[in-house]
């Protein structure tokens, strides 16, 4: 998963508004506020709550 540094210092979660941290083994961008696990497909972060996986 390829995300410019810089694009990650401005993302936030759309539910809480917290920083996302990456998680690359799952292909995934995870608040660490409240947990949502957002997906990245083709290198471009799926920022909507409705594709969010809830915690477990």
């Amino acid at each position: 998963m390829k995300l410019d540094a810089a694009l990650l210092d401005i993302l936030a979660c759309p539910a809480c508004i917290s920083p996302l941290r990456v998680d690359d083994a799952a292909e995934e961008l995870v608040c660490t506020g409240c947990g949502l696990a957002y997906p990245v497909r083709d290198d471009i972060p799926v920022l909507l709550a409705d594709e969010a996986r809830k915690p477990a």
